[in-house]
Protein backbone atom coordinates (compact mmCIF):
# COMPACT_ATOMS: atom_id res chain seq x y z
CA UNK A 1 0.00 0.00 0.00
CA UNK A 2 1.29 3.59 -0.14
CA UNK A 3 1.70 6.07 2.40
CA UNK A 4 2.90 9.68 3.01
CA UNK A 5 6.05 8.82 5.09
CA UNK A 6 8.80 11.26 7.20
CA UNK A 7 11.84 9.33 7.76
CA UNK A 8 15.63 10.75 8.13
CA UNK A 9 13.87 14.27 7.48
CA UNK A 10 12.77 13.19 4.42
CA UNK A 11 8.81 13.03 3.09
CA UNK A 12 8.43 10.46 0.63
CA UNK A 13 5.97 8.63 -0.82
CA UNK A 14 6.39 4.90 -0.28
CA UNK A 15 5.27 1.04 -0.28
CA UNK A 16 4.46 -0.82 3.13
CA UNK A 17 3.18 -3.69 4.05
CA UNK A 18 -0.66 -3.48 4.56
CA UNK A 19 -1.23 -3.83 8.70
CA UNK A 20 -1.80 -6.99 10.46
CA UNK A 21 -2.37 -6.02 13.93
CA UNK A 22 -3.84 -8.84 16.19
CA UNK A 23 -6.73 -7.75 17.81
CA UNK A 24 -7.23 -4.60 15.63
CA UNK A 25 -9.32 -3.26 13.06
CA UNK A 26 -8.37 -2.55 9.93
CA UNK A 27 -9.60 0.39 8.10
CA UNK A 28 -9.65 1.26 4.16
CA UNK A 29 -9.16 4.95 4.50
CA UNK A 30 -11.34 7.01 2.30
CA UNK A 31 -10.05 10.63 3.22
CA UNK A 32 -7.18 11.86 5.44
CA UNK A 33 -6.68 15.78 6.60
CA UNK A 34 -3.24 17.38 6.48
CA UNK A 35 -3.40 18.97 10.53
CA UNK A 36 -0.55 21.69 11.54
CA UNK A 37 1.07 18.91 13.47
CA UNK A 38 1.82 17.07 10.38
CA UNK A 39 3.76 19.98 9.20
CA UNK A 40 5.30 20.08 12.70
CA UNK A 41 6.34 16.72 12.64
CA UNK A 42 8.45 17.42 9.05
CA UNK A 43 10.18 20.09 11.49
CA UNK A 44 10.86 18.21 14.47
CA UNK A 45 8.16 18.00 16.44
CA UNK A 46 7.76 15.04 18.98
CA UNK A 47 10.78 13.21 16.97
CA UNK A 48 8.06 10.99 14.90
CA UNK A 49 9.46 8.87 11.69
CA UNK A 50 6.89 6.96 9.99
CA UNK A 51 3.20 7.62 8.37
CA UNK A 52 1.82 10.82 9.34
CA UNK A 53 -1.72 11.59 9.44
CA UNK A 54 -4.35 11.09 12.71
CA UNK A 55 -7.02 12.48 10.96
CA UNK A 56 -9.52 10.10 8.40
CA UNK A 57 -12.64 8.76 7.83
CA UNK A 58 -12.69 4.97 6.12
CA UNK A 59 -14.25 1.71 6.08
CA UNK A 60 -13.47 -1.11 8.22
CA UNK A 61 -12.23 -4.28 6.16
CA UNK A 62 -11.02 -6.61 8.95
CA UNK A 63 -11.99 -6.66 12.34
CA UNK A 64 -12.34 -9.32 15.32
CA UNK A 65 -15.61 -7.13 15.74
CA UNK A 66 -18.37 -8.93 12.55
CA UNK A 67 -20.68 -5.80 13.59
CA UNK A 68 -17.95 -3.42 12.23
CA UNK A 69 -17.08 -4.72 8.99
CA UNK A 70 -18.43 -2.14 5.97
CA UNK A 71 -19.18 0.49 8.26
CA UNK A 72 -17.78 3.84 8.17
CA UNK A 73 -15.47 5.14 10.75
CA UNK A 74 -13.35 7.62 12.29
CA UNK A 75 -10.99 6.54 15.19
CA UNK A 76 -9.47 8.34 18.68
CA UNK A 77 -5.89 8.39 17.75
CA UNK A 78 -4.98 7.56 21.34
CA UNK A 79 -4.17 3.69 21.64
CA UNK A 80 -3.82 3.03 25.14
CA UNK A 81 -2.49 -0.02 26.78
CA UNK A 82 -5.73 -1.44 27.81
CA UNK A 83 -4.31 -2.24 31.62
CA UNK A 84 -3.45 1.06 33.73
CA UNK A 85 -6.04 3.27 35.07
CA UNK A 86 -6.97 5.13 32.84
CA UNK A 87 -7.53 2.94 30.04
CA UNK A 88 -9.64 0.78 32.28
CA UNK A 89 -11.66 4.33 33.10
CA UNK A 90 -12.27 4.89 29.30
CA UNK A 91 -10.06 7.32 28.21
CA UNK A 92 -6.63 5.84 27.32
CA UNK A 93 -5.77 10.00 26.37
CA UNK A 94 -3.20 10.47 28.78
CA UNK A 95 -2.22 6.29 29.29
CA UNK A 96 1.67 6.73 30.13
CA UNK A 97 2.13 3.88 27.39
CA UNK A 98 0.04 5.20 24.96
CA UNK A 99 1.04 5.09 20.90
CA UNK A 100 -0.48 8.47 18.53
CA UNK A 101 -1.31 8.02 15.46
CA UNK A 102 1.24 9.44 13.25
CA UNK A 103 2.28 11.11 16.06
CA UNK A 104 4.05 8.83 18.76
CA UNK A 105 5.30 5.02 17.85
CA UNK A 106 2.24 3.98 15.57
CA UNK A 107 2.02 4.71 11.75
CA UNK A 108 -0.99 7.29 10.57
CA UNK A 109 -3.32 8.03 7.94
CA UNK A 110 -2.27 9.46 5.24
CA UNK A 111 -2.16 5.70 3.72
CA UNK A 112 -4.68 3.52 1.97
CA UNK A 113 -5.10 1.31 5.07
CA UNK A 114 -5.07 2.36 8.91
CA UNK A 115 -4.76 -0.19 11.90
CA UNK A 116 -6.75 0.54 15.30
CA UNK A 117 -7.65 -1.04 18.05
CA UNK A 118 -11.49 -1.58 18.11
CA UNK A 119 -12.82 0.53 20.99
CA UNK A 120 -10.84 3.45 19.10
CA UNK A 121 -13.69 3.74 16.03
CA UNK A 122 -16.60 5.39 15.86
CA UNK A 123 -19.33 4.73 13.47
CA UNK A 124 -21.16 7.52 11.31
CA UNK A 125 -24.79 8.45 10.95
CA UNK A 126 -25.40 8.47 7.30
CA UNK A 127 -25.85 11.85 7.13
CA UNK A 128 -22.64 12.94 7.99
CA UNK A 129 -20.39 12.29 4.27
CA UNK A 130 -16.80 12.00 4.22
CA UNK A 131 -16.30 15.29 3.45
CA UNK A 132 -17.42 16.01 6.40
CA UNK A 133 -16.37 13.15 8.95
CA UNK A 134 -12.46 13.82 8.00
CA UNK A 135 -13.25 17.23 10.21
CA UNK A 136 -14.37 15.07 13.57
CA UNK A 137 -10.83 14.73 15.01
CA UNK A 138 -10.17 18.94 14.75
CA UNK A 139 -13.48 19.21 15.82
CA UNK A 140 -13.18 17.27 18.82
CA UNK A 141 -9.99 18.68 19.86
CA UNK A 142 -12.30 21.84 19.82
CA UNK A 143 -15.04 21.23 21.85
CA UNK A 144 -12.22 19.12 24.24
CA UNK A 145 -11.78 22.88 25.79
CA UNK A 146 -14.86 22.56 27.58
CA UNK A 147 -13.31 19.98 29.43
CA UNK A 148 -10.89 21.33 30.68
CA UNK A 149 -12.81 24.99 31.52
CA UNK A 150 -15.80 26.08 32.53
CA UNK A 151 -17.08 28.00 29.85
CA UNK A 152 -20.13 29.91 30.78
CA UNK A 153 -23.08 32.04 28.69
CA UNK A 154 -22.30 35.32 29.78
CA UNK A 155 -18.69 34.52 28.76
CA UNK A 156 -16.47 36.76 26.77
CA UNK A 157 -14.28 34.39 24.39
CA UNK A 158 -11.08 35.40 21.56
CA UNK A 159 -9.96 32.67 19.84
CA UNK A 160 -6.16 33.65 18.51
CA UNK A 161 -5.64 31.88 14.93
CA UNK A 162 -7.93 31.95 11.72
CA UNK A 163 -6.40 28.51 10.97
CA UNK A 164 -8.87 25.72 10.73
CA UNK A 165 -8.51 24.52 14.36
CA UNK A 166 -8.58 28.14 15.70
CA UNK A 167 -11.91 28.34 13.27
CA UNK A 168 -13.35 24.72 14.96
CA UNK A 169 -12.40 26.44 18.34
CA UNK A 170 -14.38 29.32 17.43
CA UNK A 171 -17.30 27.56 15.69
CA UNK A 172 -17.77 25.34 18.99
CA UNK A 173 -17.44 28.06 21.64
CA UNK A 174 -19.60 30.17 20.11
CA UNK A 175 -22.33 27.39 20.81
CA UNK A 176 -21.35 27.95 24.38
CA UNK A 177 -20.85 31.94 24.76
CA UNK A 178 -22.45 34.12 23.05
CA UNK A 179 -19.62 36.85 22.96
CA UNK A 180 -16.91 34.45 21.00
CA UNK A 181 -14.54 35.99 18.81
CA UNK A 182 -12.06 35.04 16.33
CA UNK A 183 -8.70 36.70 15.61
CA UNK A 184 -6.94 36.82 12.71
CA UNK A 185 -5.02 38.03 9.95
CA UNK A 186 -5.47 36.46 7.02
CA UNK A 187 -8.61 38.47 5.30
CA UNK A 188 -9.60 34.74 2.84
CA UNK A 189 -9.77 32.68 6.20
CA UNK A 190 -11.54 35.20 8.56
CA UNK A 191 -14.21 35.93 5.34
CA UNK A 192 -14.45 31.70 5.34
CA UNK A 193 -15.16 32.02 9.38
CA UNK A 194 -18.05 34.90 9.00
CA UNK A 195 -19.05 32.36 6.24
CA UNK A 196 -19.62 29.86 9.41
CA UNK A 197 -21.32 32.45 11.70
CA UNK A 198 -18.14 33.61 13.57
CA UNK A 199 -17.49 37.05 14.46
CA UNK A 200 -14.38 38.22 13.80
CA UNK A 201 -11.45 40.33 14.73
CA UNK A 202 -8.29 41.72 12.78
CA UNK A 203 -4.76 41.59 14.81
CA UNK A 204 -4.19 44.66 13.92
CA UNK A 205 -7.00 45.83 16.12
CA UNK A 206 -5.67 43.64 19.40
CA UNK A 207 -3.99 46.81 20.77
CA UNK A 208 -7.96 48.62 20.59
CA UNK A 209 -9.73 46.06 22.03
CA UNK A 210 -6.99 46.13 25.28
CA UNK A 211 -7.50 43.21 28.19
CA UNK A 212 -11.24 42.75 28.25
CA UNK A 213 -11.35 38.84 27.51
CA UNK A 214 -12.27 36.37 30.33
CA UNK A 215 -10.88 32.94 28.17
CA UNK A 216 -8.60 33.57 25.76
CA UNK A 217 -7.87 30.31 23.51
CA UNK A 218 -4.16 30.55 21.57
CA UNK A 219 -4.71 28.65 18.55
CA UNK A 220 -2.31 29.91 15.99
CA UNK A 221 0.36 27.10 15.65
CA UNK A 222 3.22 29.95 16.41
CA UNK A 223 5.07 31.28 19.25
CA UNK A 224 3.78 34.94 19.02
CA UNK A 225 0.37 33.86 19.32
CA UNK A 226 0.86 33.75 23.22
CA UNK A 227 1.86 37.08 23.07
CA UNK A 228 -1.42 37.96 21.07
CA UNK A 229 -3.10 35.97 24.08
CA UNK A 230 -1.60 37.95 26.96
CA UNK A 231 -2.34 41.24 25.63
CA UNK A 232 -6.24 40.25 25.17
CA UNK A 233 -6.91 38.21 28.82
CA UNK A 234 -8.27 39.98 31.93
CA UNK A 235 -6.33 39.66 35.38
CA UNK A 236 -7.41 36.48 36.70
CA UNK A 237 -8.74 35.55 33.45
CA UNK A 238 -7.80 32.55 31.70
CA UNK A 239 -5.64 31.10 28.08
CA UNK A 240 -6.22 27.67 26.79
CA UNK A 241 -3.32 26.70 24.83
CA UNK A 242 -3.91 24.28 21.86
CA UNK A 243 -0.99 24.57 19.36
CA UNK A 244 1.27 22.37 19.12
CA UNK A 245 4.95 23.13 17.05
CA UNK A 246 8.22 22.58 17.46
CA UNK A 247 10.46 24.45 19.49
CA UNK A 248 10.82 25.99 23.02
CA UNK A 249 8.95 29.58 23.27
CA UNK A 250 9.64 32.08 25.12
CA UNK A 251 7.40 34.13 27.25
CA UNK A 252 7.11 36.56 30.24
CA UNK A 253 6.41 34.41 33.19
CA UNK A 254 6.01 37.28 35.70
CA UNK A 255 2.75 38.57 33.93
CA UNK A 256 1.33 35.16 34.32
CA UNK A 257 1.68 35.52 38.23
CA UNK A 258 0.95 39.44 38.87
CA UNK A 259 -2.08 39.44 36.62
CA UNK A 260 -2.81 35.94 38.10
CA UNK A 261 -3.72 34.08 34.90
CA UNK A 262 -4.40 30.73 34.60
CA UNK A 263 -2.72 28.51 31.78
CA UNK A 264 -4.45 25.60 31.02
CA UNK A 265 -3.67 22.76 28.39
CA UNK A 266 -6.12 21.51 25.94
CA UNK A 267 -5.08 18.50 23.31
CA UNK A 268 -7.40 16.20 21.97
CA UNK A 269 -11.10 15.26 22.15
CA UNK A 270 -13.97 12.73 22.54
CA UNK A 271 -14.87 11.47 18.44
CA UNK A 272 -18.37 10.51 19.76
CA UNK A 273 -19.18 14.06 20.64
CA UNK A 274 -17.66 15.67 17.43
CA UNK A 275 -19.68 13.06 15.43
CA UNK A 276 -22.67 13.82 17.24
CA UNK A 277 -22.26 17.55 16.95
CA UNK A 278 -21.87 16.96 13.01
CA UNK A 279 -24.49 15.14 12.86
CA UNK A 280 -27.10 17.70 14.17
CA UNK A 281 -25.23 20.59 12.96
CA UNK A 282 -26.01 22.60 9.90
CA UNK A 283 -22.49 24.12 10.31
CA UNK A 284 -20.95 23.78 6.99
CA UNK A 285 -17.41 22.34 8.31
CA UNK A 286 -16.99 21.69 4.67
CA UNK A 287 -16.14 25.11 3.55
CA UNK A 288 -12.83 24.56 5.54
CA UNK A 289 -11.85 22.42 2.70
CA UNK A 290 -8.94 24.72 0.11
CA UNK A 291 -8.40 21.29 -1.94
CA UNK A 292 -7.91 17.53 -2.36
CA UNK A 293 -4.90 16.05 -3.49
CA UNK A 294 -4.35 12.27 -4.33
CA UNK A 295 -2.57 10.71 -2.15
CA UNK A 296 0.45 9.46 -4.94
CA UNK A 297 0.60 13.95 -4.37
CA UNK A 298 1.18 13.63 -0.91
CA UNK A 299 4.36 15.88 -0.80
CA UNK A 300 3.20 18.55 -2.52
CA UNK A 301 -0.06 18.43 -0.48
CA UNK A 302 2.07 19.14 2.17
CA UNK A 303 3.68 21.80 0.53
CA UNK A 304 0.37 23.30 -0.17
CA UNK A 305 -0.66 23.22 3.07
CA UNK A 306 1.95 25.31 4.32
CA UNK A 307 1.25 28.29 2.13
CA UNK A 308 -0.51 31.50 3.20
CA UNK A 309 -4.16 31.42 3.40
CA UNK A 310 -4.58 27.83 3.13
CA UNK A 311 -7.02 26.03 4.81
CA UNK A 312 -7.33 22.50 4.96
CA UNK A 313 -6.11 20.37 2.48
CA UNK A 314 -7.09 16.75 1.92
CA UNK A 315 -5.81 13.67 1.22
CA UNK A 316 -7.61 10.78 -1.37
CA UNK A 317 -6.23 7.15 -1.22
CA UNK A 318 -8.44 5.95 -4.04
Amino acid sequence: MKSLTFKSGTLSISEKPIPAIENESLVKVTLSGICNTDVEITRGYSGFEGTLGHEFVGIVERSPEDSLRGKRVVGEINAGCGLCQLCLSGDSRHCPSRSVLGIVTRDGCHSEYVSLPTNNLVVLPENVPDSRAVFAEPLAAAIAISERIEVMEGDRIAVVGDGKLGILCAVALSRLSRSTVLVGKHDSKMSVASGLGVECMALREVAEIGRNFDIVVEASGSQSGFDTAMTLVRPRGAIVLKSTYQGSPTWEAWKVVVDEISIIGSRCGRLEAAVKFLSASEIEVEKLITETFHLNEGIEAMHRAQEKGVLKILLDPK
